[in-house]
């Protein structure tokens, strides 16, 4: 059949169309949320700053930049990755300026304690000094026994000088009736004598032993509470001035000395020569 040749041919285009958005991209959002994230990241540098002490800020640049010589069987490091954790309690301050009245040992760091060689952590006072002198006798004759001198400890913490009174198990500071024994009346006619070379003011904080789990209510907070409120009316007593004691705090088993919670030596009483 022939074609008619005076009919225009139909051409059809073919167009492709992109997306209308395309002018524009989406790279700022990249940018922007790299923005937000590093300023976070400054943030929180900066409150880390402000939380931890000196002492602590050390210890986590010496995590991150450790000396212990690796060698292929270990890292020769007590802990994990050769060395302590960072989230350990030790590297955590309990208050914002350190440590409070606690003993320099391993179990106990986890309370804040600092080392007591550390000048920068506990640094000398004289006066504390005297105390520990007339205590302990450091610089000639104590004031203590040897039968009392085994049941007090001292130690210099950020918080001040903390005297530990501690029970042994044949010779508690308490009897059974909850009663302040004839040991524990020495020990405070001691800290009364004692605190008289000295202004600071004072802070008793008390501290029992685990009870058994058997018992249908543990009596820990109330005999702890009780123990340090005692001692108190004992140094009253002894002449110590009430203006002097600054607080009355009582611990129960919460913080032991010793890693039997139920060793009589976690019953104790501490007070600490508060620094002016």
């Amino acid at each position: 059949m022939a074609v008619d040749s005076s009919v225009a041919p139909v051409i059809i285009k073919k167009k492709k169309v992109s997306g209308g958005d395309g002018h524009h991209g989406g790279a700022w959002k990249v940018a922007y949320a790299d923005f937000v994230t590093a300023m976070m990241a400054f943030f929180m540098l900066m409150w880390l700053l402000n939380a931890t002490t000196e002492k602590q800020r050390k210890g986590l640049a010496d995590y991150f930049s450790p000396t212990i010589a690796i060698s292929r069987v270990s890292g020769g490091g007590d802990g994990n990755l050769g060395g302590e954790s960072i989230f350990s309690e030790n590297e955590l301050p309990r208050v914002g300026t350190g440590a409070t009245s606690l003993r320099p040992t391993t179990q106990d760091e986890a309370r804040g304690a600092a080392n007591p060689d550390d000048t920068e952590a506990s640094p000398k006072d004289p006066a504390f000094e005297a105390v520990e002198d007339m205590l302990m006798g450091h610089g000639g004759e104590s004031l203590l026994s040897d039968n009392l001198m085994r049941h007090i400890v001292t130690r210099v913490t950020d918080e001040g000088l903390v005297v530990e009174l501690f029970a042994t198990r044949d010779a508690p500071l308490f009897d059974a009736a909850g009663a302040p024994t004839e040991l524990l009346h020495a020990l405070s006619g001691v800290i009364a004598r004692v605190s008289e070379i000295v202004t600071n003011p004072l802070a008793i904080e008390g501290h029992v032993g685990a009870y058994p789990i058997v018992l249908a209510r543990d009596p820990s907070w109330e005999v702890s509470t009780r123990h340090a409120d005692q001692f108190r009316e004992l140094l009253l007593a002894d002449g110590l001035a009430k203006e002097r004691i600054n607080r009355v705090t009582a611990h129960a088993d919460r913080e032991p000395s010793e890693s039997n919670p139920m060793d009589p030596r976690n019953e104790r009483l501490e007070i600490i020569f508060l620094r002016s």
